[in-house]
């Protein structure tokens, strides 16, 4: 089984992951699973990082996901108790990891 067929949907394409922050829990499981695209700021809320490890506090803000921690991401969406990670494609903006994925 190659990366791409491991990692599941939207694998091989341009992936971006943004929160929620209005239905954020701040559970934290996120960054347990990322920490290289998650972060906990002070107001007890996760958001995303850009690849320079900056926290993107704008409601909405994106940031690429990396191939090699795209399971990772997955899983984060997957687990959060807010339904609040969104992974969509870039090309299309098509949700395929998040409470709006089909």
């Amino acid at each position: 089984m190659t990366v791409q067929e491991e990692a599941g949907p939207g694998a091989g394409e341009a992936l971006e992951v943004w929160i929620d922050q209005d239905l954020c829990t701040g559970d934290g499981i996120c960054v347990q699973y990322a920490p290289e695209v998650f972060e906990l700021d002070i107001d007890g809320l996760a958001y995303v990082k850009s690849a320079d490890d900056e926290l993107l506090q704008q409601p909405g803000a994106t940031t690429p996901v990396p191939l090699p921690l795209l399971r990772d991401v997955a899983d984060s969406a997957k687990e959060c108790p807010g339904d609040c990670i969104h992974v969509r494609r870039v090309a299309d903006r098509v949700e395929v990891y998040g409470p709006e994925a089909s």
